[in-house]
């Protein structure tokens, strides 16, 4: 059974196609792609994110707190079947320094988890540990299947320095409803097919000449959460289709623009 655990900042940037072009082509002096990405290919990523009955993780992710945590379900197959390794994944993100830890499982081993906790057999004493973190906030938070997000995924890293990442994803897709990774990939793009959503993984410091080359083309830093713009596309919608006025916990409209008050 598979185990990640890792402690690093992640930095986002929302490019044009001018721009994506232009860095791809200083990349391939200071990075090495992922071993899936070998020859310009991508490879997909489907998650399920998991939230309470009135979305108090996502409320409370976009409310920009100090501490904030969620947890999500992941396969890198679509559909995924009843034996196909999928994770179960906590992500924290304290005050700029995001954490994950995941364990593996099979996708009907998942289900069993989530029905009755239910877990798979163990040999890692660290694989014991993450599913007591994983029980805790289970315990915590009643949360059931409430939004998928898909993407296609361009990976490198660095020639000096393996932890320094660098993706690019693109087709970015959003659905409320079939949440099961047992689905096909399908739904709602959340960028334009004429951007990427970069992302900046690193330990430490961006290295130099990728700030340079980001300065020189007018690249700058975003907010952007896959999870959270799905989110707000789907609070909108609901605002905006409906005849009268509804109320929605923790939420705010100013101006046709939405505000995500603190949870209480």
């Amino acid at each position: 059974m598979a185990i990640n655990t890792f402690a690093r900042k992640e930095i986002k940037f929302l490019l044009d196609m001018e721009q994506y072009h232009a860095l791809m082509e200083v990349i391939n002096e200071y990075m090495n792609p992922d071993k899936y990405c070998v020859g310009g290919k991508e490879y997909g990523i489907y998650n399920i994110y998991y939230d309470t009955p009135d979305d108090y993780l996502i409320r409370e992710s976009l409310s920009k707190p100090y501490y904030k945590e969620k947890i999500r379900l992941r396969s890198y197959y679509s559909p995924a079947a009843p034996d196909d390794t999928v994770f179960l994944e906590i992500k924290k993100k304290i005050g700029g320094i995001v954490t994950k830890r995941r364990v593996s499982m099979t996708l009907a081993e998942s289900e069993a988890y989530f029905a009755d906790r239910t877990k798979p057999e163990m040999t890692k004493y660290i694989t014991e540990q993450v599913f007591r973190e994983l029980d805790a906030f289970l315990d915590h938070y009643p949360v059931a299947p409430k939004q998928y997000i898909s993407y296609q995924r361009e990976a490198f890293f660095g020639k000096d320095n393996s932890d320094f990442r660098l993706t690019f994803d693109r087709k970015i897709t959003e659905r409320r409803y079939d949440l099961g990774l047992n689905f096909e990939s399908y739904g709602n793009y959340i960028i334009g097919a004429d951007q990427r959503l970069m992302e900046v993984k690193v330990s430490d410091a961006m290295p130099d000449w990728l700030v340079r080359k980001m300065s020189e083309l007018g690249i700058f830093k975003t907010s952007f959460s896959k999870y959270g713009k799905a989110y707000t596309n789907h609070v909108r919608e609901q605002v905006e289709g409906s005849k009268k006025q509804i109320y929605i916990s923790g939420i705010s409209m100013l101006n046709n623009s939405i505000f995500m008050n603190r949870s209480v």
